[in-house]
């Protein structure tokens, strides 16, 4: 194997009106983020630029395609896979059951067609129920009028625990609980030479375990993807001295990573201020961005 070390991630897409992916060739990896709102879904004349979506993330990889979490993002997403010919097979990891994060799975329509496959993994949530219990009990009455089983796909459920690694031919996909009162996974996702950490579940308060299992993920990654800390609501001033991306940041400088991508923005959080935060973020850390609906990363 070649011992290139390839350089920080480039942006090639990062217009609004960036078509979807198609799936990878061997050769590509390719990242484009969906849904990169927190909390809830905040449709309105000032989210246009950044998007409205929970979170919900597209790579394909060395001819894979995996996905990381169902928030609204994931519909937006079925729809681009609506206008493409072929069945779709794909690899849909949840870092929890939070609403914002299972949320727009019911709404994933390649998951209504017979010819597609999708392969569903997860953890079990703070009350002990499965990636597949949760995803069946948002879709059973009153809150859903179809229940899962009206799904036509293969669907296949996998339980995951901590520090399991999935092997999808050349791309490993390795998994730890960063969050445990959230009971939350992160996942790295090696392919050759290549590396993206998804930790979307940071805190201010990192204990010993969580800090350990969070830089097992991210150390030197090519790519880092974080959330973005939130104050109280009953405290949350945009004017406050409080920098809620300061712990995406202190991570990427911790773990020695080429790029970080800041998603899981407040709903509070117009584009304007994004703008601003944005400005701030790259005066710290110059490859840093903060990710918008439709942005699209090409690490390979």
């Amino acid at each position: 194997m070649s011992q290139f070390k390839p350089s920080p991630p480039q942006i090639y897409v990062e217009e609004k009106q960036a078509t979807q992916l198609q799936q990878s060739q061997v050769g590509e990896f390719l990242v484009q983020f969906w849904g990169v709102r927190g909390l809830i879904p905040t449709p309105g004349s000032n989210t246009n630029r950044y998007g409205a979506n929970t979170p919900c993330v597209e790579m394909q990889v060395g001819g894979k395609t995996l996905i990381f979490d169902g928030g609204t993002g994931l519909r937006i997403l079925g729809k681009s896979w609506l206008e493409l010919q072929g069945p779709r097979e794909a690899h849909l990891f949840f870092t929890n059951s939070q609403s914002n994060r299972i949320q727009g799975f019911p709404f994933f329509a390649p998951a209504f067609l017979l010819e597609n496959s999708f392969h569903i993994y997860g953890t079990a949530a703070t009350n002990g129920a499965s990636i597949k219990q949760c995803l069946c009990d948002q879709m059973l009455q009153p809150h859903f009028p179809f229940p899962l089983q009206v799904m036509q796909s293969e669907l296949q459920f996998h339980q995951l625990n901590t520090d399991k690694v999935v092997k999808l031919d050349d791309v490993i996909v390795t998994t730890a609980l960063i969050n445990q009162t959230q009971k939350s996974l992160g996942y790295r996702v090696n392919w050759q030479e290549y590396s993206v950490a998804y930790i979307t579940d940071l805190h201010r308060r990192v204990n010993k375990f969580e800090r350990e299992q969070i830089a097992h993920l991210t150390k030197g990654v090519d790519l880092l993807i974080a959330n973005a800390t939130y104050t109280p609501p009953a405290a949350r001033n945009h004017a406050d001295s409080d920098v809620h991306w300061l712990t995406a940041v202190d991570l990427a400088n911790t773990a020695g990573v080429k790029q970080l991508a800041i998603t899981q923005h407040h709903p509070d959080d117009h584009d304007d201020f994004l703008d601003q935060v944005q400005t701030e973020v790259k005066s710290v850390f110059p490859k840093a961005l903060l990710a918008c609906e439709r942005l699209i990363l090409s690490l390979a």
